[in-house]
């Protein structure tokens, strides 16, 4: 008997990892409601790595209170989960974008509250840092932000990545308009780190802001030699087009040729890529 019961909770518990291996294979092809789909037929109580794929699944479909939900109870599964309160925050503050803004700011402290909470759990998780130090960027003092806060955060992590340390003050510096000071940061990260596209995409769309538009396209050049078939860089670039408001039949080919790759749920989204282009054709 004890040796049946055994069996059975054995395959139970294989097809729960079969479900969520599925749903997780689902949600990497960009498809989201089929994730969900098989998350929610999934006969097994969900752990806190089911919950957080049904949370981003419905994050990347815009459904911030429901991802919000599945994000809350992945925290109460597992409770030291630097990555689940990361996530947490970041649909706090995609709901908050959403809303009337005087609605939004009654959600300042839930973004605050997970992001730091993320931090204090794992001060090498870059991504949690990064949004830290953008909500610190962006949020008046009344809300806890300010530039003082993300200094401090930016020196804590110093001994994480020195290109993402680069980076962060980088960030610092454009927020307060000193302009030179944060291309010079980001040229250093690029130089520390000269293999990782990311880094120069983000020095060129910086000089795209600046209207040094030769250095611009040398540095997305750049990032294109490093990685010829690199989807951030197409996208970045059609981007950096767009907001300037030239190459625009460029940028609408790039863009065109972006919607033809297959994506992930870390690249910019289909959607974002369409409403770029309809910048870009003046819809």
């Amino acid at each position: 008997m004890g040796q049946k019961l055994g069996l059975l909770l054995g395959l139970a518990a294989a097809a729960l990892g079969a479900d969520l291996e599925r749903a997780q294979k689902l949600y990497d092809r960009t498809e989201y409601p089929a994730a969900l789909e098989v998350l929610s037929k999934s006969s097994e109580p969900k752990g806190g790595a089911a919950w957080e794929l049904a949370g981003k699944a419905n994050f990347q479909l815009r459904e911030f209170k429901k991802a919000i939900e599945a994000f809350s109870k992945a925290t109460q599964a597992e409770p030291n989960n630097s990555r689940f309160y990361n996530w947490l925050g970041r649909a706090w503050g995609r709901r908050a974008e959403a809303m009337n803004p005087l609605l939004a700011a009654g959600y300042a402290a839930d973004v605050r509250g997970n992001l730091e909470r993320a931090v204090e759990l794992d001060g090498k998780n870059q991504d949690a840092v990064s949004d830290l130090l953008s909500y610190y960027l962006a949020a008046p003092a009344m809300f806890g932000g300010g530039i003082d806060r993300a200094r401090a955060l930016a020196e804590k992590s110093k001994s994480n990545d020195a290109a993402e340390y680069q980076s962060l003050l980088a960030r610092i510096a454009e927020r307060q308009k000193q302009y030179d000071q944060a291309e010079s940061r980001l040229r250093q990260a690029v130089a520390l780190a000269p293999k990782d596209v990311g880094r120069t995409v983000d020095l060129a769309m910086f000089l795209s802001r600046r209207g040094k538009f030769n250095e611009s396209d040398a540095a997305f050049q750049q990032a294109a030699k490093v990685e010829p078939d690199n989807r951030l860089v197409l996208y970045a670039r059609a981007e950096a087009y767009i907001e300037a408001k030239r190459n625009l039949n460029t940028a609408r080919d790039l863009l065109q040729q972006y919607l033809r790759l297959p994506l992930t749920p870390d690249d910019p989204s289909r959607e974002d890529a369409r409403r770029l282009l309809q910048r870009a054709s003046g819809e």
